[in-house]
């Protein structure tokens, strides 16, 4: 009789990550709270124009994934305004001009989560840039079914705004 054993399961751990997910959250939204300058909050904002502010994913997909969001409180994108749409599409054409410069991805997955089932930790309207490399699968990635970063997002925001401040923004 043939005997299989079961494949071994690896697992990598981001311990903060856990902390961040259970721990005590300030009052408030904290994309507001981002806006309005909080130090309650961790601060990665690389841009901010009057309407809308740019920030590096606490928790990136990958290395330059972005968040763009509106200073006032909205939930829906249909809430914007067109002049406040107008001024989004730009802003999204500037960061990935910024991202070309600054991390050369290959392409980008661009969208919105809008509401909990759709995958919305935040209730905040929020835009996701996330830059997509070739060959972006890894080891840890194909065994562990985990994603491994590989630029701290400290580096990354960094990055963004020395790349919005060169041209000019």
């Amino acid at each position: 009789m043939l005997s299989v054993e079961a494949p071994k399961v690896e697992y990598f751990f981001n311990f903060d990550k856990i902390a961040y997910l259970q721990g005590e959250r300030p009052e408030g939204c904290i994309l507001c709270l981002l806006a309005e300058g909080s130090d309650r909050v961790d601060n990665l904002v690389a841009l901010e124009t009057p309407d809308f502010l740019v920030s590096v994913n606490l928790y990136p997909y990958n290395p330059g994934h972005l968040i763009l969001f509106p200073r006032r409180h909205v939930t829906d994108i249909r809430a914007l305004s067109r002049e406040e749409r107008a001024g989004l599409d730009a802003l999204v054409e500037a960061c990935l001009d910024v991202l070309d410069t600054t991390h050369r991805p290959a392409g980008f997955n661009i969208g919105y989560n809008m509401g909990p089932v759709a995958g919305a930790s935040i209730d905040h309207l929020h835009l996701h840039i996330i830059p997509r490399y070739p060959r972006e699968i890894g080891i840890a990635e194909l065994i562990g079914g985990t994603r491994v970063l590989v630029e701290d997002p400290m580096t990354t925001v960094a990055k963004v705004k020395a790349a919005f401040s060169a041209r000019g923004a």
